[in-house]
């Protein structure tokens, strides 16, 4: 049986399981044998991240061919318009690459949010407001560019579902084991005609 973890990873811990510079890892809150992160979510990013010990399950989660939407919370300098999320919207030129579209709309600060620590740096002069941001790739630090680029860098950033799994009810350093999906591997055996 296939072992499905959900994990509030905190902000500031690294997804790998050993650290040479001492730095918080994932050993310091999942202490189960054998799993492994099945994607990656930034140091400096916070929120919803599994893990499992099934090989097949990992590559299923973590590979953007499956096209697993994952949804982020993102505190962002400013208030975005219309204009910028449109452009969110219709994918964004980031030199290296241009992102596929994605679903982006405005929300108020959710009630349940813990605070950061160390807290986002606040200024009196520059509004903030948060955008959920639905995902179907996952490049690196891909949101924090895309914000970046249509003029709102990101100050804070939760991801809060991979396809129908969620964060919710688990503060920061808290998981969850889960029933894991039965993955169908591809047919090593298929006969050829």
């Amino acid at each position: 049986m296939s072992r499905l973890i959900l994990l509030n990873k905190p902000y500031g811990v690294l997804c790998q399981f050993t650290d040479e510079q001492g730095r918080p890892t994932l050993k310091d809150y999942v202490l189960v044998p054998g799993v492994y992160a099945a994607g990656r979510l930034d140091t400096d990013s916070e929120g919803l991240l599994l893990l499992t010990d099934d090989g097949a399950l990992q590559h299923r989660i973590a590979d953007p061919r499956h096209k697993l939407p994952k949804t982020y919370l993102a505190q962002v300098e400013g208030e975005a318009d219309e204009a910028a999320l449109a452009a969110l919207r219709r994918g964004v030129d980031l030199g290296d690459f241009v992102t596929r579209p994605c679903a982006v709309r405005r929300v108020a600060e959710p009630d349940w949010l813990w605070p950061r620590d160390p807290p986002v740096r606040f200024r009196k002069s520059v509004p903030t407001c948060w955008l959920e941001i639905v995902l179907r790739e996952g490049k690196n630090r891909q949101v924090r560019r895309m914000t970046a680029r249509v003029g709102h860098p990101t100050l804070r950033l939760l991801r809060v579902a991979i396809g129908d799994w969620r964060l919710q009810g688990l503060a920061p350093g808290q998981w969850r084991e889960e029933a894991a999906p039965v993955v169908v591997r591809a047919a090593a055996g298929r006969r050829r005609g």
